[in-house]
């Protein structure tokens, strides 16, 4: 019997240099909401979900955080994000790692915290189009990393069983 791996793949930080631009982007929704915290204290905190983000920020600030400036927050996030985008740039060699995974029959999926008005921008650099790729994001799933249901999402619609299955983050 032969096991077929397939490859679920991480997006900011691993495909794409996107890491940075998360990190100005929260600095600057932060600073709207008149959150002081110091940009090494966000960038620890990049690959987190935006709710985990938002949940580790209480314990921090002490500050209190209302459905409606969570929503503020991340909208902000999201907005600046898109301005910085373009300084965002696949990292070497990850569109040939994906053409020559696609090349080979090798099948693989992009599984990613972030939401999908952010992860198109990066999927775009990509050449990824999330209409005939595997495309999962935050928006998908009940929970993001650190709890395995991106990865697990991405696997069931590959077809293939998450335990074949090597995550690269």
């Amino acid at each position: 019997m032969r096991i077929e791996t397939s490859f679920l793949f991480d997006l900011d930080g691993t495909l794409v240099d996107s890491v940075y631009q998360h990190v100005l982007a929260w600095k600057e929704a932060l600073d709207a909401e008149g959150i002081d915290l110091s940009v090494w204290r966000i960038h620890r905190k990049i690959g987190m979900s935006g709710g985990l983000f938002v949940n580790q920020l209480l314990r921090e600030t002490h500050d209190e955080f209302t459905a409606d400036r969570v929503e503020r927050l991340r909208q902000a996030h999201a907005a600046a994000y898109q301005r910085l985008h373009a300084q965002v740039r696949p990292l070497p060699g990850a569109i040939e790692l994906l053409k020559a995974l696609t090349r080979a029959n090798i099948r693989w999926a992009i599984a990613t915290s972030g939401r999908m008005e952010t992860a198109a921008l990066n999927l775009e650099s990509l050449g990824v189009d999330p209409g005939t790729t595997v495309v999962v994001t935050r928006d998908q799933v009940k929970h993001a990393k650190p709890d395995p249901d991106l990865f697990i999402a991405a696997a069931e619609r590959l077809g293939v069983s998450i335990e074949t299955a090597v995550v690269v983050g």
